[in-house]
């Protein structure tokens, strides 16, 4: 029983000492190795270490995933005297954690110095562009821009910026109606001139359809005429034929019609008995 006791103090002192002398680095971390307050070395490989007991040398962790900073709204002027609430997020990750020890120490400091190098470049940038460009003209180049910049200016804390981008970019409240006002005036001049154009377009149509209607009725008239005009031609020649074949029976079939025109039983006619309008009545 004695023997069994002194093998688990022995054994438990030997996990003891390995763990004073040993430490793990999981595949999402990196370590930096500080002796007596002063770094020695990093650590980037995944597993098991060692080092010297605590306190002579003490470990420090690094996340060597890629990081998210969210930044609180702040307010930016444009270009065009515009003032902006940006909303802005970055994504970073550490890459040189021995510098990133010495300079910011954790990912709290990090996250303070990277308010700091972000919004100021995104201020110097967004001041070199008009409203409209920050919102959707030129976003893409600008922020590719603040992301170069602020990659550079945070090298220095064993910091690698990725991607620095904008969530929100809203007016302040008491600009808010006076950039609508001023956009519903816009669009309200663009449709009047729209409707401008419409009506002089609509009214070069109507001349122009009214000329056409004119000019296809002179033209149906025309040939109408001409075609009465070739009616008539073809009607007298017809009855200028039928003259010459029997002119005493065309004259008796002019007669009767002017009978049937004239005469009926209310008609009374002064003209002498031999008057050459009754001279087929007396045969």
């Amino acid at each position: 029983m004695r023997g069994l006791i002194w093998l688990g103090i022995v054994v438990l002192g030997i996990v003891v000492v390995l763990g004073m002398v040993t430490f793990t680095v999981d595949q999402t971390e990196q370590a930096v190795v500080v002796r007596m307050g002063e770094p020695v070395r990093v650590v980037k490989e995944p597993g098991l270490h060692f080092k010297l007991p605590f306190p002579i040398e003490t470990v420090h962790t690094f996340d060597r995933r890629l990081l998210e900073y969210d930044s609180a709204p702040a307010q930016i002027y444009t270009k065009d005297k515009k003032n902006l609430i940006v909303d802005n997020y970055a994504r970073w990750r550490i890459v040189d954690p021995l510098a990133f020890l010495k300079t910011v120490r954790t990912e709290v400091g990090a996250q303070s110095r990277l308010d700091d190098i972000v919004y100021s470049v995104l201020r110097e940038e967004l001041g070199k562009h008009t409203l409209s460009e920050v919102v959707a003209e030129n976003r893409e180049p600008i922020m590719k821009t603040v992301t170069k910049r602020c990659d550079q200016e945070s090298e220095k804390l064993g910091i690698k910026v990725v991607d620095v981008r904008i969530k929100r970019a809203d007016l302040p409240r008491e600009n808010e109606r006076y950039v609508f006002d001023r956009m519903r005036a816009e669009r309200s001049r663009i449709a009047k001139q729209y409707r401008s154009e419409g009506e002089e377009m609509a009214l070069k149509i109507r001349a122009q359809t009214d000329l056409e209607k004119r000019q296809i009725l002179a033209e149906a008239y025309r040939k109408a005429e001409e075609i009465k005009g070739e009616g008539d031609a073809e009607a007298s020649r017809i009855y200028a034929e039928a003259y010459r074949k029997d002119p005493e029976f065309y004259a008796f079939l002019r007669s009767l019609r002017a009978y049937d025109a004239v005469l009926d039983s209310t008609t009374v006619l002064l003209m002498p008995p031999d008057s050459p309008f009754f001279r087929y009545l007396r045969k």
